[in-house]
């Protein structure tokens, strides 16, 4: 039975030493929030397979480890965009907050992205954006996700995708950053189970439903950062659920894997098969 990523991304989540909780009184200050959700430049995807593990040498026979990587990387291009990993976090974020104030007086989220020209072409570098172009929307805070790297590693034999990146929440008056979280999901370091690349490379959308399912668990947590218990003295909110809704961008993460085509001569370029078991 796969194990759950689950403890290992709270630990992640909860660890991390740059950290800091929003307080109900510093989320009571805000009156309209603004979401941005973007991907660092040269972020990924990429693939640290083969020529961080040596053991498969043997499958990759007379193909040198740094081009099946690089092979890979072109899968894992294919099997979801720089724009629908940004928008799934956002989306299962803002989506699943408490249907109150401020979020329910966010900006539009079409509106802040026309008014920075970002993330709308995939080719543009997702750089940090100008935070100023926001406020004559009305926005007195940012609440910004951002992913720094994401993939996939292997470690003895045992190959997974990754996730790295944080949140943050700063208001646009002096730039106070109020919120932050720093999230690291790993499926070689959770022991979960493992994600043959040679599969992925036949059956792109087997790392499309991992990496989704990282930000679903990602969104959950920073769903309970962003509804502090603390506001204005008053009753203690209801627990949060743990896991997330059910997918708001394409691409479900709850969907059983779907089959492999079946077996046939693959084109120039592909990898190799692995060896039969």
């Amino acid at each position: 039975m796969t194990r759950s990523l689950l403890p290992f991304l709270v630990l992640a989540l909860t660890a991390g030493c740059a950290s800091q909780q929003l307080a109900g009184a510093d989320l009571d200050r805000v009156r309209r929030p603004a979401f941005i959700s973007r991907i660092e430049d040269g972020a990924g995807p990429k693939s640290l397979v083969f020529r961080d593990d040596s053991a498969y040498g043997d499958k990759l026979k007379k193909l040198e480890p740094v081009e099946a990587d690089r092979r890979l990387t072109v899968k894992l291009q294919q099997a979801v965009t720089r724009f629908e990993i940004s928008e799934r976090l956002r989306v299962n974020t803002l989506t699943q907050l408490p249907r109150e104030a401020p979020w329910t007086q966010a900006v539009d989220p079409a509106r802040v992205a026309s008014v920075l020209e970002s993330f709308l072409v995939e080719e543009v570098p997702a750089n940090a954006p100008d935070y100023d172009l926001v406020t004559p929307l009305g926005a007195d805070a940012i609440v910004e996700f951002v992913v720094q790297d994401f993939g996939m590693r292997s470690k003895g034999g045992r190959a997974g995708a990754y996730l790295r990146g944080y949140g943050r929440m700063f208001t646009l008056d002096g730039r106070s950053e109020v919120w932050r979280r720093p999230f690291e999901v790993d499926q070689v370091a959770a022991g979960d189970a493992h994600l043959d690349p040679f599969k992925v490379g036949k059956n792109p959308e087997l790392f499309r439903q991992a990496i989704s399912s990282m930000l679903d668990q990602v969104a959950a947590v920073f769903v309970k950062d962003l509804t502090p218990r603390d506001r204005r003295g008053g009753p203690p909110l209801p627990d949060l659920p743990t896991t997330a809704a059910p997918d708001t961008v394409p691409g479900s993460a709850g969907q059983p894997p779907p089959e492999a085509p079946p077996e046939k001569d693959l084109p120039a370029g592909e990898l190799p098969d692995p060896d039969p078991e």
